[in-house]
Formats: structure tokens, C-alpha cells, sequence
């Protein structure tokens, strides 16, 4: 019998609580960054602590391999040091990519690297905008338009836009705040377009899209359309509707493969732990359709099952064990001197799942390496945590090696589990042969 959590997907990552997800489609991958709340935010609404930015990259949608941190609050030596690493997006232009950041109370920030991973470094060392609201200075969005001219949207309880010139690092003109979006001073009621925050633009056949965080709280999806960057933008409704789970959302949308994707969070990690409110979220995604005239059919809050494989995994390839589906009792963790991410298990029985693993016409030996706290036995199955056991590597020396072992032959599509069992330790990579 196949177990309930061998289907779960949503949310997307188990190893670190993750919000804010601004998906960047660059060649054939989705660089995935996000917000992090540490583990000991809250309890309480609006306890949030976070204080660097993540990354993670897919090829499929399903499996997602943890990249570690790529900015942090150090960052940006003219902000706050303690809290506040809000909201992001990353955007490439001429080779070079622009990580634009809000730090929560000093502004938005621009950061510039040659590589989506990085090393990000602040080339202006001061906020981006200076405005008279930077308490509202959050959230930053960046659109290229078809013609070349770069955009900057932010804010909350009402959306502004900039000019970005060329170098993508300083703008140019008024900063504008777009009418009728948002809430004024003194206004009791919601504005027509039920925005609150995280703005998200982009275009997609000839129309653009302006989504948001809409409706607090809780928060669902809104979005609105316009022929024009600038607008005038007209409301359409809703993507998702808000739904008492999560108190937030912040849409990240993308197309990749020849379908569309929604990104956003909700709480389930922090309520599989507790029953009391954390600001502990957990990034999701659906996939996302359009209809005939470019408005968008509204999603159901986040399915547990998530979206379907585009692809399927290699194994033969050298894996790293930061890619995962699902996992349970696995943390993930960079060695200091080498910069080396691995993954650890907290207790005995935690596993981490592979989806669509592609053995082809068969695998006979899988290889790993591996580093013990305390001796241990990794454990190969396939389809399920406790499904058919194809074989067990023996953990030992408390120094990385690469061990070995023979498997029961296995051909064809499995989603692959390794099981840890009886100790604690790393694993670094592991790989399939034929012989």
C-alpha cells in the first residue's frame, strides 16, 4: 500500500522553512529564490525573522536541489543586521543578474553577480530608492519590457513604480504611484483591486500582468491586466482565493516547459509541528492556465499533490542529496571550510524521496558519499519509504568516502528513497551503475 505521504509535494521544500518565491526561468532551469524564516520565529503574527535568501533550482518541477544561502543581510551594510530580509526577485539582463532585495525598515536594495548562484555584492552600497514611506518600501518586482526599458514595482499598502535605466543599478523619472491601487490614508474599506502587497509583473502574449498578495488577511492571489507597463490596470479577480490556512501569500509565476506555474506558501510544515501560529511558511506551486482572452482561471488553495514531473531524473549522473521531492527528518547544512552542502537525518527512519528516477534498462549498484556522526545503514527503496528494498549501504568512518554496494536490479521510472536507519550521519551525492 502506497502511503499518503508518498503522493505529498506541496510544499515544495521540507528542509528549511522558505517564503516569498521569486522563480527566474534561465536556460533550461528555474532558479528559484526565497525568503527564509528561522526556525525559531514567532509564536505570534507578525513575529517574523529572517536574515538571508535562498536558492533552489529544478529541471522537472518535482525535485528541487537546495543551493544553500546566496544573500543576507551583510550584505547590504547601510540596512539593519538583525531582521528584515523580506521580500526579492532576480532578474538576468546582458549576462549579469540583479538580486533586488528588501530590507525591511531601510529600503530596497540592488545586489549584481556574474552567475544565478552567485557571489551576489552590492554595487551602489545604499538603497536603491529613497523615498519618505520606507517603512512601505518592500517587495520589489522587475519587469524588461519587449522594447528594452526596465521597471521596478514595490510597496505596501499602496504599489509604486520606477524607471530602471540600463545598468539596471540606478533609475531614471518621477517614482510613481500608480492610482487607485492600494489603500489610502483614512479609507476604511479595501480599494477595488484588493491589493495589499508582493507585487509580481510580467507579459505573456501581448498582455500584462500585474499579481499580487490581495485581500489581508488572510491573503489570496489578485491580479489585473493592462496594455501598458504603466496601465491603466483593470481588475480581473482572483488566481487564488484567500483561505484561513495561511494568513499570506506572494505569487511568483513563470512559464517553463510549455506550461505556466504559480508559486506562493502556505503553513503546513509549521502546523505539522505545532497548532500555534508561527511566521514559519512553506513555499508551494500549481500549475496555472489561461484562457482564450489572457484572464486566468482561479486555482483551488494549494493541493497537498502539487504538479506533475516535466522530465524524469537521471541517476546515473552524480546526484547531489540536496535534491528532493519530499523529506522527513532531514536537515540540510554547508561545511564551513569547503562550502560543501550535504544533508544530515535527525533521527533513524528519516528519508529523503526522489521523484521520477529513471533507471532505463537497469541499475545493479548505487554509490555514495557519506560521513558518519555515529554508524548507520542507508537504506535503498523505491516507491514508497517502506517499499521494495533494493539494497543497503553500510555507514562507518566518521571521514567522508565513497562506499558502495550491489542492488537488487531495478529497470524503468521509481520514485527512489533513502531511508537513513540506526545512526546519524552526512550524505553528500549518490549515483547508480549498470555493473
Amino acid at each position: 500500500m502506497i502511503s499518503s505521504r508518498s503522493i505529498a509535494q506541496n510544499p515544495i521544500i521540507q528542509t528549511k522553512f522558505t517564503a516569498d518565491p521569486a522563480p527566474m526561468v534561465y536556460k533550461d532551469t528555474v532558479y528559484l529564490y526565497t525568503t527564509h524564516d528561522e526556525n525559531n520565529a514567532g509564536p505570534g503574527m507578525g513575529k517574523f525573522l529572517m536574515k538571508d535568501w535562498l536558492l533552489y533550482t529544478s529541471t522537472d518541477m518535482v525535485n528541487w536541489t537546495d543551493r544553500g544561502v546566496v544573500a543576507s543581510l551583510k550584505d547590504f551594510t547601510w540596512g539593519r543586521q538583525d531582521n528584515g530580509a523580506w521580500a526579492h526577485q532576480c532578474i538576468e539582463r546582458n549576462g549579469k543578474f540583479y538580486l533586488y532585495c528588501a530590507v525591511q525598515g531601510s529600503g530596497i536594495g540592488v545586489l549584481v553577480a556574474d552567475s544565478p548562484y552567485g557571489p551576489f555584492k552590492d554595487p551602489i552600497g545604499k538603497r536603491l530608492v529613497d523615498t519618505d514611506h520606507i517603512w512601505n518600501d518592500i517587495d520589489p518586482s522587475v519587469f524588461i519590457d519587449d522594447d528594452g526599458q526596465a521597471y521596478l514595482y514595490w510597496g505596501n499598502p499602496s504599489l509604486w513604480y520606477v524607471k530602471l535605466n540600463k545598468d539596471m543599478i540606478s533609475h531614471s523619472g518621477e517614482i510613481t504611484k500608480i492610482p487607485n491601487i492600494g489603500k489610502e490614508k483614512g479609507q476604511a474599506t479595501e480599494d477595488a483591486y484588493h491589493y495589499q502587497e508582493g507585487p509580481w509583473t510580467y507579459k505573456r502574449n501581448g498582455h500584462y500582468y500585474l499579481a499580487y498578495a490581495s485581500t489581508c488577511c488572510p491573503e489570496g492571489i489578485g491580479y489585473s491586466m493592462s496594455n501598458s507597463a504603466t496601465g491603466p490596470w483593470e481588475y480581473k479577480g482572483y488566481i487564488m482565493k484567500p483561505n484561513a490556512k495561511s494568513s499570506g501569500n506572494h505569487p511568483g509565476i513563470i512559464d517553463y516547459k510549455g506550461k505556466s506555474y504559480v508559486f506562493g506558501f502556505n503553513f503546513r510544515l509549521n502546523f505539522m509541528l505545532t497548532e500555534q501560529h508561527h511566521e514559519r511558511r512553506s513555499v508551494c506551486v500549481e500549475e496555472l492556465k489561461y484562457n482564450a482572452d489572457g484572464t486566468i482561471p482561479e486555482l483551488p488553495w494549494w493541493s497537498e499533490s502539487g504538479v506533475q514531473q516535466v522530465g524524469s531524473l537521471d541517476p546515473f549522473k552524480r546526484t547531489e542529496a540536496e535534491t528532493i521531492n519530499w523529506a522527513e527528518g532531514i536537515n540540510t547544512a554547508k561545511d564551513i571550510k569547503t562550502g560543501q552542502l550535504f544533508t544530515s537525518n535527525k533521527n533513524s527512519g528519516a528519508y529523503i524521496k526522489v521523484r521520477g528516477v529513471d533507471f532505463g534498462k537497469g541499475a545493479k549498484k548505487i554509490e555514495a558519499r557519506i560521513a558518519a556522526i555515529t554508524a548507520g545503514s542507508l537504506e535503498i527503496r523505491i516507491d514508497d519509504q517502506a517499499g521494495d528494498l533494493l539494497g543497503t549501504l553500510n555507514v562507518k568512518s566518521q571521514n567522508w568516502e565513497t562506499i558502495s554496494s550491489s542492488i537488487k536490479a531495478v529497470k524503468g521510472k521509481h520514485d527512489l528513497y533513502l531511508v537513513f536507519k540506526g545512526g546519524s550521519f552526512n550524505l553528500d551525492w549518490w549515483k547508480v551503475k549498470t555493473k
